[in-house]
């Protein structure tokens, strides 16, 4: 019989929303893409954070080249993460467990000095999955299986080299993702639903999904995960 092993592959983000998690929660195997193109104004390098003056992003600098893979994006200037970390504690102090977590995330920010965005996002995602959700799920990234192939034809490979039965995609990839193609592999596609996710206490009304997964953590502490 066929071990069964359901994968998922995403870019890293910088701090990303609950629904990232939730998909590394369902998978057996998550693989960070991350030797694809790196686009500016998208979520590699910035996310969303709730303040008293409504939602706000925060930005990690990385220059406007968009001619580098993701993995290939360094950074040079160090002086965001103070900056994040001050305006994380300006607006999420008060927030019920900020304090049960606020060790946790000053190491990030205050204890290391990130050269590559793509390690920082990582870093960061699978710490918190691991020490803070205590996920099982095992992380791989798709530079390990020496890809040759791209566009869709690419996540393919990349789920057969993988040894995938199952692949859970997020419902973006609806208009590019071939399910026949999957099914001539073996591999049945299941599509991630981010609808229905339950409302918590959140500072700073109206209520707002999509903002970092920092938000629901010093929110909602121990409980976050029923909040998936």
């Amino acid at each position: 019989m066929i071990n069964q092993k359901k994968v998922s592959i995403l870019q890293s983000n910088y701090i990303p929303w609950k629904g990232y998690f939730d998909i590394i929660k369902k998978s057996d195997v998550f693989i960070f893409h991350d030797d694809l193109q790196y686009t500016k104004g998208d979520w590699r390098n910035r996310n969303k954070i709730k303040t008293s003056n409504g939602v706000e992003w925060i930005t990690i600098p990385c220059g406007t080249n968009e001619k580098r893979l993701i993995c290939e994006v360094e950074l040079t200037d160090y002086s965001w993460q103070k900056k994040h970390w001050d305006k994380i504690c300006m607006f999420y102090n008060k927030a019920k467990y900020f304090k049960e977590f606020k060790f946790f995330f000053e190491e990030f920010y205050l204890g290391y000095r990130w050269r590559s965005l793509s390690e920082l996002n990582q870093k960061f995602i699978k710490d918190i999955s691991k020490e803070i959700f205590k996920f099982e799920t095992k992380f791989e990234d798709s530079r390990m299986y020496d890809l040759k192939l791209s566009k869709s034809d690419r996540v393919v490979e990349l789920l057969k080299k993988a040894g995938a039965t199952t692949y859970l995609s997020g419902p973006s990839a609806i208009n590019y993702l071939n399910e026949g193609v999957l099914s001539k592999i073996n591999v049945k596609l299941e599509w991630m639903n981010y609808d229905f996710y339950p409302v918590y206490t959140q500072l700073y009304p109206p209520f707002d999904h999509c903002v970092s997964i920092l938000d629901l953590i010093f929110n909602m502490g121990d409980d976050s995960l029923n909040y998936f």
